[in-house]
């Protein structure tokens, strides 16, 4: 993760601690942490494997809900 987007996160942490967050940059935050991550290696087979399996939540699913705030 780059120093940019760690500022990024610290800055969106606060605001949400705050409540001072706009749900333009929860929009803006979700878009740019889903583009992090798909830019994540992807991790090694044995490792998927090992861990137990988790819910599934969709990025395009938070957005959405944001909309209808």
């Amino acid at each position: 993760m780059t120093p940019e987007m760690m500022s990024k996160i610290a800055i969106w942490r606060q605001k949400a601690a705050e409540g001072t967050l706009t749900v333009e940059e929860m929009q803006g935050a979700i878009i740019a942490l889903r583009g992090d991550r798909r830019g994540a290696a992807v991790a090694s087979e044995k490792s998927r494997k090992a861990k137990a399996p988790k819910a599934e939540i969709r990025a395009d699913d938070l957005l959405s809900e944001l909309g209808r705030l």
